[in-house]
């Protein structure tokens, strides 16, 4: 099996793993207690409607229970929103999460595709626009972006929704990165919820507890009908019982979240001013990771060193040059900073 993430924990043990962009405070003690409860009670099925997960989440979203449906990961909310829709055209941009073309080609969706170029800073721009068409039936979005933490102006986001609308586009947005970045209500498009039933957000506990091991998304969307037609063609039971008591639990866990995120947002700074003086082209991540240009061959080099950094190569519009880290605590970032320091010195890698 080819594998296109990083996380690869289980072929390289005992490293430190700058791949995966998790909470770099690790998973809330409460959750994994509220988890291993409940695993003690797994001769029965877990809720197959999710209805205590689903009020806390209503809860901590200000929204409707009606407009939520959760999954094994975002990741199986974005294959079963593919069956649902079954789209014959669809609009997204490269480099992105995989899963986004991965869910349209299982279906047989014709993607077309806007590349976002170095010379604009891997940015989206005005020019998306003019490719939503009549015709089009999905468009996806990544916002912070995978893997270039950029965002995507307030402004272009909103033209984005309301052609979307005028052309009869669904248009999901993936907001699972938007927990680290700071003031992030001002790029939350959960306000228009109620006036655009043609909108998805996609959200994760993945990045915002680190519990990508179990296994947890969820997405809003008030077009109920739309929800109820991913709930045909999903499993049922689809997420456990240790999941949806992990998520519950989680959901209180704010003071852990705000520390992360103001962990993240020091060390992330400090992570960029320091690799831009190796000699490194560092992008303006406002995410929970950086993304950078550098020398072929530095994931190896820093494997050696058990340090496992994400290649970007397997980007579509990008090559091996290209690199992605997470930003983890201060002692782990430092033995990544020596690290670069001696393999770029040194010319080594």
């Amino acid at each position: 099996m080819k594998l296109v993430h990083g996380g690869d924990v289980y072929r390289h043990p005992d490293v430190i793993d700058f791949s995966a962009n998790i909470n770099p405070l690790g998973t809330p003690p409460k959750v994994v207690e509220a988890a291993r409860e409940a695993a003690g009670k797994m001769e029965h099925y877990p809720d197959v409607c999710c209805q205590e997960l689903k009020k806390a989440l209503a809860a901590y979203e200000g929204v409707e229970e009606a407009w939520i449906r959760c999954g094994n990961g975002a990741a199986e909310l974005i294959f079963s929103l593919v069956l649902a829709v079954r789209p014959r055209r669809a609009l997204l941009y490269e480099p992105t999460f995989a899963e986004y073309r991965q869910a349209l080609g299982s279906w047989g969706c014709r993607v077309e595709t806007v590349y976002l170029r170095e010379e604009e800073g891997f940015r989206l721009g005005e020019d998306f626009l003019e490719q939503i068409k009549p015709g089009l039936d999905m468009v996806f979005l990544c916002n912070p972006n995978n893997p270039t933490g950029l965002l995507i102006d307030r402004g272009l986001l909103e033209r984005i929704l309301k052609k979307c609308r005028r052309v009869g586009a669904l248009l999901v947005v993936d907001e699972c990165f938007l927990d680290f970045v700071e003031g992030r209500e001002q790029w939350e498009l959960k306000p228009y919820l109620e006036s655009c039933p043609h909108l998805v957000l996609l959200k994760a506990f993945t990045k915002r507890y680190a519990m990508a091991g179990i296994r947890l998304g969820y997405c809003l969307c008030s077009n109920e009908k739309l929800l109820e037609r991913m709930a045909a063609v999903t499993q049922p039971w689809n997420v456990s019982a240790p999941a949806q008591a992990a998520g519950v639990a989680a959901l209180k866990e704010e003071e852990h979240v705000k520390q992360a995120r103001n962990l993240v947002l020091r060390e992330r700074s400090r992570l960029r001013k320091e690799m831009i003086r190796l000699g490194l082209e560092v992008w303006d991540s406002r995410a929970n990771y950086l993304f950078f240009k550098g020398p072929a061959g530095l994931c190896e080099s820093c494997l050696q060193r058990k340090l496992l950094l994400r290649s970007c190569g397997n980007y579509p519009g990008l090559t091996q040059e290209y690199y992605r880290i997470a930003v983890r605590k201060p002692q782990e970032n430092d033995r990544l900073l020596e690290a670069l320091g001696e393999l770029l010195g040194k010319g080594s890698v």
